[in-house]
């Protein structure tokens, strides 16, 4: 299974505006700014759109793990707060902190936390920071 997204940038880094898209159309061609991005501005920005994905991807993993645990949320609402830092070598993003909040019947917390760190663990989104990173670049007129 391959997913696939675009961004297209116009101008300097910040004078200059893009849009992103994305495959199923969910996204298509929505702004994004130096002022999204490091301020107030209108529109998104990469680190926002990482943050989503993990809580929606911690979510729907958590949601799994109880079903196969033998347990079935009502709910499950996840937060994701992504720290970018400006360190010597540039920015980088040095934390995302997930609070969730379920409602699971016939559950207890400590079955519940064991589980809840296994679908941390293995949510596809928080094994990203371990993924290898490819780049096919071309310079175009």
């Amino acid at each position: 299974m391959q997913r696939t997204a675009s961004a297209r940038w116009q101008g300097g880094a910040q004078d200059g505006s893009g849009t992103l898209t994305t495959q199923s159309g969910t996204l298509a061609d929505v702004p994004f700014t130096f002022k999204a991005r490091f301020g107030d501005g209108k529109g998104t920005n990469p680190e926002e759109l990482i943050a989503v994905a993990h809580a929606g991807c911690f979510s729907m993993a958590l949601s799994f793990a109880l079903g196969n645990g033998g347990f079935a949320p009502q709910s499950i609402d996840t937060r994701a707060a992504l720290t970018l830092e400006k360190q010597e070598s540039g920015f980088a993003i040095t934390a995302i902190h997930l609070t969730t909040r379920a409602h699971v019947p016939g559950i207890d917390s400590a079955k519940f936390l064991e589980i809840a760190n296994g679908a941390k663990a293995g949510c596809p989104v928080s094994k990203v920071l371990k993924a290898t990173i490819t780049l096919d670049a071309t310079l175009v007129p």
